[in-house]
């Protein structure tokens, strides 16, 4: 039997106060970066608090809410929480702040590690980028604020306890089994087993999948080199790895469904998929966006997929 895991988001079981630092015991720095990358491609939009468009204080607001933690509104207001911290003893979960506009604090991100951080920044919406850029953010540092601390060895042992009330993988798909069934689809030799992914070891049960599938570019990690393997996938993120799994194209007009995001990253892959009759969405003219991926869903859109092929 398969065994079940938690989402990194673990509200339910944190208590904060924003005075100061918050201690945020049920949570690691890994819930930090996963929680964060999942807003990967959602476009830049000033003013924005949605996943239908983030600026960068709208970002890190939801990324620390959805960790159970108060953030003030803005830039220049969430630079006045939490204590300052030299770049020099940066932790993942840092709030990085920038001043892009000349006059003081106007642009924050969250610091991941390895010298990189994630934000929603113009032109390119929430992605990765180098702290110390030479030709951009390093001239613009301002300074960070710890407004969290994420402990590790108290948050793996909550865990634990916690992961038979979370999710059932022997219903929905994980990112490891979505590899998986791509590689077995495609007939890719899954003999390599070393990845690229600190996460992902060669003795583990779908290393040689993972390594398949990211060497092809079908698959990839978070920005922290993690790739998340027991971890959910939702439809609409699935709907990018088939499109570049099977090398599918937009075939007649684009098709819309009644939940699309305005300007959301998945749309376009999602139409594919619809033009090619891979899908036909949830039935009542949505498609179910941010759902998890069912295994028997994962398994008729890969049957669909293979039929294009012959």
């Amino acid at each position: 039997m398969k065994k079940k895991w938690l989402l990194p988001i673990f509200a339910s079981f944190m208590l904060f106060t924003t005075t100061h630092i918050d201690t945020a015991e049920a949570a690691t720095a890994s819930d930090v970066t996963e929680t964060a990358s999942k807003y990967l491609g959602i476009p830049y939009v000033y003013g924005g608090t949605t996943t239908k468009g983030l600026d960068c204080s709208g970002f890190t607001s939801k990324v620390f809410s959805d960790l159970g933690i108060k953030l003030n509104r803005t830039s220049s207001s969430q630079y006045e929480q939490g204590t300052a911290v030299a770049k020099d003893d940066l932790q993942v979960g840092d709030l990085l702040f920038f001043n892009t506009s000349g006059k003081g604090v106007s642009h924050v991100s969250i610091y991941t590690g390895d010298g990189k951080m994630i934000h929603s920044q113009t032109g390119k919406g929430v992605s990765y980028s180098d702290v110390n850029d030479p030709y951009y953010w390093g001239s613009r540092y301002i300074g960070a604020k710890r407004v969290a601390t994420f402990d590790s060895e108290q948050a793996e042992a909550v865990k634990e306890e916690v992961k038979k009330a979370a999710i059932d993988f022997t219903v929905y798909a994980s990112r490891a089994e979505v590899a998986e069934q791509i590689a077995k689809a495609l007939n890719l030799d899954t003999s390599d087993k070393n990845t690229k992914f600190t996460d992902v070891k060669p003795t583990y049960e779908h290393a040689g999948a993972i390594a398949a599938v990211s060497k092809l570019g079908i698959f990839d990690g978070d920005g922290s080199g993690k790739f998340n393997p027991s971890s959910p996938i939702t439809r609409a993120q699935v709907s990018k790895v088939l499109v570049h799994a099977f090398g599918l194209e937009q075939q007649g007009d684009v098709v819309t469904f009644t939940d699309a995001p305005a300007n959301h990253w998945a749309n376009e892959c999602i139409s594919i998929l619809a033009s090619n009759g891979i899908t036909e969405g949830k039935g009542n003219g949505s498609f179910g966006y941010d759902e998890m991926l069912k295994i028997s869903q994962l398994q008729t859109f890969i049957e669909r997929a293979q039929q294009l092929q012959k």
